[in-house]
C-alpha cells in the first residue's frame, strides 16, 4: 500500500486570483457612510465606469505578465453594482478547500454574491470545495464581516487580524476563526480624526517575509498586543504612517508566481499611489523582502470606490 499523502504545508501567498470586471462602477453613497477613503465625483465626471474598466484591464494584464493565474469574470447588468470590482469582500477560497461567503454591511452590495462567479472560478482555477461556510445570515442581525477586507491573515501561523468597524463585528470574526482554526486578534484602528478604519486591509499586509503595518492607526491600548503578535511571526516589520495609509500604501497583496529563471517566486502588488507614498527607505526594505514589486495605477477606483489593488483581488488557494 502506498504511503498516505502528506498535506501541503500552509501557504501564505496564493498563485491565483478572481477578478470581477466592473460594468457599472461608480461612487456609492451607501458605502461612503463608513468609508472615508471615498470621494464624491466632480460635476461632469461621467467617464468613471470606462476609466475603471481600463484600470481593471491594466491590473489583470500586469498580474498575468508576472505569472499569476487570473480568472476574470463579468459583472451583470441588473441590478447595478457600483462596487462589483471588489470581490474579496464577499468570498474567500482557502487551501483546505473551504469556501466562505461573507455578510456585507451595504445592502446594495449583497447582489455581488453570484453563484455563477464562484462556479467559473472553481472550474478555471482548479479549486475543489470541501466545505462551505456561509456567514451571510448575520446580515439579518446587523453584524458584518467583509472578507479579506475585514480580515488580514497570517496563513502560516494561523492568526487572523481584524480591526473593529461597522463592517467588522467581533462575533462574526470569532465564528470565522473557530471554524477555520485561526487565532483572532481583534483591535481598534482609526484615522487622524478618530474615525474607525473601515477595513483592516487598508493598514496591514502580511507577506511571506514581511509585514506592512500602519502602527500609528492602531489604538494605543491595542498597539503593543498587535505588534507582539506580528513580531512572533518572525517576519520583518515595516511600519507606515497615516499619510501613507491614506494613499493606500497598506493595501498591498503578495502573490505566488512561477518564473522560468527564478522558479517559484513572489510578487508584491500595490497601486501606483501606494508606490509613490512610500519613502525610498521603506520601498528598499520591501524590495529586499520579496522577489518583485508591481505597481499599477488605479486612481479612479481608489478615488470613487475607496479601495485599491488588494481589494480588487480575491485570492484562490488552488486545491488541484
Amino acid at each position: 500500500m502506498p504511503p498516505a499523502a502528506h498535506p501541503r504545508p500552509p501557504q501564505q501567498c496564493a498563485d491565483a486570483v478572481l477578478m470581477v470586471r466592473p460594468l457599472a462602477f461608480g461612487y456609492n453613497p451607501e458605502t461612503a457612510r463608513t468609508n472615508t477613503f471615498q470621494s464624491a465625483p466632480a460635476p461632469g465626471d461621467a467617464a468613471s465606469a470606462a476609466l475603471a474598466r481600463q484600470e481593471f484591464e491594466q491590473l489583470a494584464r500586469a498580474l498575468t505578465g508576472e505569472g499569476v493565474r487570473v480568472c476574470t469574470v463579468e459583472d451583470s447588468d441588473v441590478p447595478s453594482k457600483p462596487d462589483a470590482v471588489f470581490p474579496n469582500n464577499w468570498v474567500s477560497f482557502h487551501q483546505d478547500g473551504t469556501l466562505v461567503l461573507y455578510p456585507l454591511e451595504s445592502a446594495s452590495r449583497r447582489f455581488e454574491r453570484r453563484p455563477e462567479l464562484i462556479e467559473t472560478a472553481v472550474r478555471a482555477l482548479g479549486f475543489q470545495v470541501s466545505h462551505l461556510l456561509d456567514l451571510t445570515w448575520y446580515e439579518a442581525e446587523g453584524k458584518y464581516l467583509e472578507g479579506t477586507g475585514s480580515l488580514v491573515l497570517d496563513n502560516v501561523a494561523r492568526v487572523a487580524y481584524a480591526c473593529v468597524s461597522p463592517r467588522t463585528h467581533p462575533e462574526v470574526v470569532a465564528e470565522w476563526a473557530q471554524t477555520l482554526g485561526y487565532e483572532p486578534v481583534i483591535f481598534s484602528a482609526s484615522n487622524r480624526a478618530g474615525v474607525p478604519l473601515y477595513h483592516t486591509n487598508v493598514l496591514m499586509c502580511i507577506a511571506a517575509r514581511a509585514v506592512v503595518v500602519g502602527t500609528e492607526a492602531i489604538a494605543p491600548a491595542d498597539r503593543s498586543r498587535v505588534m507582539a503578535h506580528l513580531a512572533d511571526s518572525g517576519r520583518e516589520i515595516i511600519e507606515i504612517g497615516l499619510e501613507e495609509i491614506g494613499r493606500f500604501a497598506g493595501n498591498m497583496l503578495e502573490l505566488a508566481t512561477w518564473d522560468e529563471a527564478l522558479g517559484d517566486s513572489r510578487v508584491l502588488v500595490m497601486s501606483e499611489s501606494a508606490r509613490h507614498a512610500l519613502k525610498p527607505a521603506t520601498y528598499a526594505r520591501l524590495s529586499g523582502c520579496t522577489d518583485a514589486l508591481l505597481s499599477v495605477p488605479v486612481p479612479t477606483i481608489e478615488r470613487l470606490g475607496g479601495g485599491s489593488v488588494r481589494c480588487m483581488l480575491a485570492e484562490v488557494f488552488r486545491t488541484q
